[in-house]
């Protein structure tokens, strides 16, 4: 009698596991790389309505008032909500802005944040 050639049944079963393992880490490995581009999509989005409140306080040549000021934001087809810290400086001619950006579903972090100084326009 001829032996047989071929794989016998515990080969095959260690050969299953570890294409098992390494389809699993695959796969972990893809959900790890699709949230972070969530995340960095929330967060760029998040840095725009932040640019464009800075942009729009220095477009308009306004000397804001120190307090503070909130609101919503639509971009990207993402609501966010902002926020407006006006503090002074030591040299009056100047606020110092910061404007934080949040998820309305954790307003208590902020995804982006920027710092501005708007200067007082000489007449």
């Amino acid at each position: 009698m001829k032996p047989t050639r071929g794989f016998t049944l515990l080969e095959t079963l260690v050969a299953l596991a570890v294409v098992g393992i390494a389809m699993a880490a695959a796969m972990r490995s893809t959900r790890f790389a699709v949230d972070t581009v969530a995340e960095l999509r929330t967060r760029t989005a998040a840095a725009w309505v932040a640019q464009n409140l800075a942009g729009e306080l220095r477009a308009t040549r306004a000397f804001p008032a120190m307090g503070a000021a909130s609101g919503r934001a639509v971009q990207g087809r993402q609501e966010f909500l902002w926020r407006e810290e006006i503090g002074g400086t030591p040299n009056y001619s100047f606020r110092r802005v910061e404007i934080k950006v949040f998820l309305p579903e954790q307003p208590e972090h902020a995804v982006a944040r920027q710092i501005v100084y708007v200067a007082r326009q000489q007449n």
